[in-house]
């Protein structure tokens, strides 16, 4: 056995040094005829160091030429700002659904790994609103049919309890989460996209389940539904929100006066605004009853948010009747058999029970009518007053004083851009068209002094 490992390694050794030989015969071959003995040892050793592999870490400190390095830069940059650039281009025409679904499609054919499909999804999420396809099932199940399939998909316990691919699960959690904020639910194609992508027990299919559990619930319970899409005429879109507002199916909705465009002797353009107004038998019956020796008021205007609209009403009002003045009226038993509004029952109480209660009793003031008009100047407002008093005569023996703003500015913006409904006038065009500031306050002083 001795033997013939000491043959092994003299046959080694030999290999050894023929290779090395052999190197030593090509080095000097290829040196110069001036160059002496040591040159051609160190080229010997030179080429024999060549054998060796370099290491991975070697090549890291290596230094890149300038051209590659700025192409490497130009590929690296934000993956978000690059897919953002896609859609701008696939939208160049129209900001469509089928624009969008192009751009999806041009992303997958684009890698067959879905290389950067994380930044592309994000990135798509954010541009939905702006293409109208947030409300739209087909659009997100495609979203979801970017990621790579059966990649994800843990193989064991371990994989499966150490959240397998944490950042792809959020992505999809996200697309689910903007699924929730628009109310849209998920169907059976969402969940076989979910099991292929991520398996049946990772976080996506649990939130998935989570909204298929509630959303059924909480689908029906609204009692004052609000439809997916707002009327765009303005008198449709003030008699909705008015009836929304009264809550009363015995209201009546007015119209006094329809938008048109008038021309004046001058050749000028008047554009006359709509006037809405609504007023339920109840308050008419309020209104008849109301002192004609204390004045109403106009108030407003006052915002209504209808989704992402913002419309704007007013209301005609009195101050609280005096205690001195307010009269109890008895019970009318024949208005109602089923439940009746007076009980006088005559019951034992216990030694530990007590009468009184404790309940906080704020008087606002009766609201006698409401309207929506788009410009809010005294004028307008006027004409609506002037529509009342064919129901109620007695507008024409009560004073009434305007209580008009000009509204917070930050609620304009939204409406009139999006809907362009709910126009405000400018405070200077209210400035002008105001009486002087004088006459109100000699009316309010009159009233107190009447008051007291």
């Amino acid at each position: 056995m001795k033997c013939s490992r000491c043959l092994l390694q003299l046959q080694c050794l030999r290999l050894v040094g023929q290779s090395a030989l052999s190197a030593a015969r090509c080095g000097a071959l290829l040196q110069a005829p001036s160059s002496g003995q040591p040159s051609v040892l160190h080229n010997t050793q030179r080429q024999v160091l060549r054998l060796f592999h370099t290491s991975p870490a070697c090549a890291k400190n290596q230094t890149v030429p300038a051209e590659f390095d700025h192409e490497n830069n130009k590929k690296g940059g934000k993956s978000l700002i690059t897919y953002d650039d896609l859609f701008e281009q696939m939208a160049q025409e129209a900001k469509t659904k089928a624009t969008f679904n192009k751009a999806v499609d041009v992303f997958i054919k684009r890698d067959i790994r879905r290389r950067g499909h994380v930044e592309f999804i994000y990135a798509a999420l954010k541009k939905m609103p702006e293409f109208g396809v947030e409300r739209d099932l087909a659009v997100y199940n495609k979203l979801l049919d970017v990621f790579p399939k059966e990649v994800f998909v843990p193989r064991n316990f371990i994989q499966r309890m150490f959240n397998h691919y944490p950042r792809q699960q959020g992505c999809a959690v996200q697309v689910l989460e903007q699924m929730e904020n628009y109310g849209i639910l998920p169907n059976v194609t969402t969940k076989v996209l979910l099991v292929q992508i991520f398996g049946e027990k990772s976080h996506p299919i649990r939130k998935y389940q989570r909204l298929m559990y509630w959303f059924p619930k909480f689908k029906h319970t609204n009692p004052f539904p609000l439809p997916q899409q707002l009327a765009e005429d303005p008198v449709d879109l003030a008699r909705f929100s008015l009836k929304r507002i009264a809550n009363d199916l015995d209201a009546k909705v007015t119209v006094y006066q329809l938008p048109s465009t008038d021309v004046t002797e001058s050749g000028e353009d008047i554009t006359l605004p709509h006037i809405v107004g609504i007023q339920s038998p109840s308050q008419m019956e309020l209104l008849a009853k109301h002192n004609p020796s204390r004045p109403v008021f106009v108030e407003g205007p006052f915002p209504l948010w209808l989704r992402k609209t913002c419309v704007y009403y007013y209301v005609l009002r009195a101050d609280p009747t005096p205690p001195e003045e307010k009269v109890e009226e008895p019970y009318d038993l024949d208005r109602c058999l089923i439940y009746p509004l007076q009980l006088d029952l005559d019951l034992d109480l216990d030694l530990g029970d007590d009468e009184s209660f404790d309940v906080e009793d704020l008087d606002e003031g009766p609201v006698f009518a409401m309207c929506m008009t788009s410009q809010g100047d005294q004028a307008t407002l006027n004409q609506w007053i002037s529509g009342l008093q064919q129901n109620n005569p007695i507008l024409g023996q009560v004073p009434t004083l305007f209580r008009l703003n000009a509204g917070p500015r930050e609620l304009q913006g939204p409406a009139d851009v999006e809907s362009g409904h709910g126009h405000r006038p400018e405070p200077e065009t209210q400035r002008e068209e105001r009486p002087p500031e004088e006459e109100p306050e000699e009316e309010e002083l009159r009233r107190s002094q009447r008051m007291t």
